[in-house]
């Protein structure tokens, strides 16, 4: 595998070293047909979607352009329904209008998005509602193909690196990109094979196991929770009616000093008065 990111890595990450032997691959070029604006619409679709039924939506979203990608002026003039006939939800078809207005406006320049630096470009596409830093991020390096992005928020990512490093629980962003710091500036190809490393035998059986972990956590957890509220209730139930038993003791208390009061006899200086008024005393 002849590219500079494969030495470096070996170098820098012996673990990152070890992947890239077994997946055997240099990872693939950018993808560059189509248009950036296409490429964008594509991320949009596929978000939070299976590969397959992001496919499926995809195909029938250009469909509606003779088979190819929109341009700006084309999308901005489909109706909504027409949008949301195809499969994709409200909020998808707000963010591929809001990207198409991007571009009719010129406030965003999508066919010139190549020509700006990481950073710049990170910053104009997340002005587009609906594109975050992941989506961001995919169109850097598999539309672009920018050699140095890590994407920290990856879930594939993450549990690659909990997998390869075992660790006892799945990194945070900032973990990933504190252990990435050393891939650098050959961050996307670490993230490519620690992508494919989940799809190694060890890989998909591992992270089977992790995944069931996970979803045993959580059932232990909601149990746990449920306990906890339920002896909360209890507790709760325990101490109102503590309250209330003291309440009522308190207003027998009450009831029986003033029953013993009003039997009392009168005092001395009650009977002197009395005596001055010409009533009888006790």
């Amino acid at each position: 595998m002849d590219h500079p990111a494969i030495p470096h890595l070996k170098s820098v990450d012996p673990v990152i070293g070890g992947l890239i032997d077994r997946v055997g691959v240099l990872p693939p070029g950018p993808r560059g047909e189509g248009t950036h604006l296409g490429a964008l619409a594509r991320a949009i679709v596929y978000q939070q979607l299976s590969g397959q039924a992001a496919g499926t939506i995809h195909g029938r979203f250009e469909a509606l352009y003779g088979g190819r990608a929109p341009t700006a002026a084309e999308l901005l003039a489909t109706p909504d329904e027409k949008l949301r006939a195809v499969g994709l939800s409200r909020a998808k078809t707000l963010y591929l209008k809001d990207l198409a207005a991007h571009a009719v406006a010129g406030t965003i320049a999508v066919d010139q998005l190549h020509e700006l630096d990481d950073a710049p470009l990170m910053e104009a596409l997340t002005n587009v509602k609906g594109i975050g830093r992941w989506t961001a991020q995919m169109f850097m390096m598999f539309r672009l193909g920018r050699p140095d992005v890590l994407p920290d928020l990856d879930l594939g990512v993450r549990i690659a690196v909990q997998l390869a490093y075992n660790l006892r629980r799945m990194p945070t962003s900032p973990e990933v990109l504190a252990r990435g710091a050393a891939w650098s500036p050959y961050s996307s190809y670490a993230a490519w094979y620690l992508w494919r490393s989940l799809e190694l035998p060890e890989g998909v059986d591992a992270r089977r196991k992790l995944v069931a972990n996970a979803a045993a956590t959580r059932s232990t957890g909601k149990k746990t929770t449920a306990k906890k509220t339920t002896a909360k209730k209890t507790t709760a139930k325990k101490t109102t009616a503590k309250a209330a038993t003291a309440n009522r003791t308190a207003a027998k208390k009450k009831t029986a000093r003033t029953r013993m009061a009003k039997k009392r006899p009168a005092t001395r200086g009650a009977a002197r008065k009395a005596a001055k008024r010409g009533a009888p005393t006790r």
